[in-house]
């Protein structure tokens, strides 16, 4: 995280940092570190002066209020940390792609559906790696019963993932073959997703510790580099939830430097470093 400290226009106590903790912990699960009091500072203080208001009390007051709302999502926002790239931890895709694609196909071609999750998408890239291992695997997917589920607590990021929309610079991990058969140069030089590709994904902001407006179970569910930010307590509860979102025999692929504590009440066993399956319940 970027620890610089924005210059000093607010007053800023040791209770104006330890509301904005219990914020972040009550609505996204972030466990903020005294570490972080400064980055707080820094990120806050942009939206203190987005909104007019004249102290870290009084923007605070107003995001814990009804007409906050709004406020508070944004809050929320800035206090997350978006990094990501494509076919980051490579090891995953190379698993997704040798062990587990081969088997969806089959099933696919015989009548079954699949469903995977990039469960904090960031800017996108991960569920398009996600979409051009599937492509490239199974090249018949747009005939067949698979999606891909996009999402994150960041409305902003999502909406750039949505876009689909790169720099060249960006793009060093995706093979050229593939960039060249997924993706298409835009006026500005930079690279949009192939019209085809968007088919498979759909984005959407999502809190992974709020009510989840869906009902179905996934084969493939990437959540990485998330539960870093939780405490023991709200890490567990998420694994558990996740666990019961898999199908049996389906993959839970964590960051990697996360571990699943709680393996024998989620019913999951490791397959690989950071990489887990649904047991026969």
């Amino acid at each position: 995280m970027d620890q610089a400290v924005a210059p000093s226009s607010f007053s800023y106590s040791d209770a104006d940092f330890r509301r904005v903790q219990e914020i972040a912990l009550a609505e996204a699960g972030i466990s903020l570190p005294v570490s972080k009091r400064n980055l707080v500072f820094s990120r806050v203080s942009r939206r203190i002066r987005t909104t007019g208001k004249a102290s870290f009390k009084a923007y605070l007051d107003y995001v814990c209020s009804p007409e906050g709302h709004t406020e508070l999502q944004e809050l929320i926002c800035v206090l997350t940390t978006n990094v990501t790239q494509f076919f980051r931890e490579k090891g995953h895709f190379d698993h997704l792609e040798t062990n587990v694609l081969p088997v969806l196909a089959q099933h696919l071609r015989a009548g079954g559906r699949c469903r995977m999750w990039s469960a904090a998408c960031s800017t996108g890239q991960e569920p398009w790696s996600m979409a051009m291992s599937v492509m490239a695997k199974i090249p018949d997917a747009l005939r067949l019963d698979i999606k891909i589920l996009a999402t994150d607590i960041n409305h902003v990021v999502v909406e750039n993932g949505r876009v689909g929309r790169y720099p060249e610079e960006e793009l060093k991990n995706v093979p050229d073959s593939w960039r060249k058969q997924y993706m298409q140069p835009d006026v500005r030089g930079e690279f949009l997703m192939e019209r085809d590709i968007r088919r498979l994904v759909t984005f959407r902001p999502l809190n992974l510790n709020r009510t989840w407006p869906f009902q179905g179970q996934f084969d493939v569910i990437f959540c990485r580099n998330v539960v870093i930010y939780f405490d023991d307590e709200t890490r567990n509860a998420l694994w558990k939830r996740l666990a019961e979102r898999l199908v049996p025999g389906g993959f839970l692929y964590v960051g990697h430097s996360e571990r699943v504590e709680c393996m024998k009440e989620c019913h999951l066993e490791s397959v690989a470093p950071t990489i887990y399956m649904k047991k026969d319940c």
